[in-house]
């Protein structure tokens, strides 16, 4: 009877773990949503602003998976995008050619003599230069906890044989115990920017300001009488990194 008893329930467990299988692409798909593109709103896209030069800033992590991935150039195509968005006339940066790294260093020492020399052709309206740096993108804590029932199903499997003079109950007490398998981890991402907003007549800074935001990566698994499921969450860095900037351009926005 006891047997019995025993394989009713790890049937209704197997059942109950295999329903929850048919939901594991419904579940993906929440999280693929997730991590797209998500826009904001730019409360003053409806006027104009002043016609922008994304020029390229600095990475200055130390962190290899982050660089690896991600330079100026990368940064300064969502910039370019975002910036569009709110309505910022946008001169690419592939209009300027070689001229780009001649205005970004003039830039960045505030030389306004050479600045007006580039203040000609495409560069006449342009009135800011506005650069994002990355000043932060480390992983800040790890957790990790695991769970394995072998041991406990020994002991489990022990117990009943014991108690019930079975020694099929036994094994199969212990067989379903130790099946049993659980793993949580977790891993916190810090990445934080700043931008700045310069004068493209003198170099001179009309602002900055510096932001960071937290990415948190999940992952869960485990199962039971032979079954298993994982799941990994979190948004990935390109969208930490887009969601940044579209922080900058909101406050650049409320410049107009």
């Amino acid at each position: 009877m006891l047997v019995r008893r025993i394989g009713l329930l790890a049937l209704l467990a197997a059942l109950t773990l295999t329903l929850g299988c048919q939901s594991a692409s419904q579940k993906a798909n929440q999280e693929a949503d997730a991590a797209m593109y998500q826009p904001v709103t730019y409360a003053n896209s409806d006027k104009p602003g002043p016609q922008v030069v994304v020029i390229p800033g600095a990475v200055k992590s130390q962190n290899a998976t982050f660089a690896q991935k991600y330079g100026p150039n990368n940064i300064a195509d969502f910039a370019e995008i975002e910036l569009a968005k709110a309505n910022f006339p946008v001169l690419e940066r592939q209009d300027l050619g070689p001229m780009l790294q001649e205005i970004e260093v003039a830039a960045n020492l505030g030389d306004a003599k050479t600045l007006k020399k580039f203040k000609k052709g495409k560069m006449q309206a342009t009135n800011w230069l506005v650069r994002f740096d990355v000043l932060k993108a480390e992983p800040v804590a790890q957790v990790e906890r695991k769970f394995d029932g072998t041991y406990l199903g020994i002991m489990a499997g022990s117990v009943v044989g014991s108690a019930t003079g079975s020694w099929a109950a036994g094994t199969a007490t212990g067989a379903g115990v130790a099946s049993i398998k659980a793993e949580d981890a977790s891993g916190i991402w810090i990445v934080g920017m700043r931008f700045k907003v310069l004068d493209a007549n003198t170099g001179e800074q009309k602002a900055s300001d510096y932001f960071e935001d937290k990415m948190e990566i999940t992952s869960k698994g485990g199962g039971a009488l032979g079954y298993t499921e994982k799941k990994t969450t979190g948004v990935t860095l390109d969208t930490m990194v887009q969601r940044l900037v579209q922080r900058a351009v909101q406050k650049m926005d409320e410049m107009k």
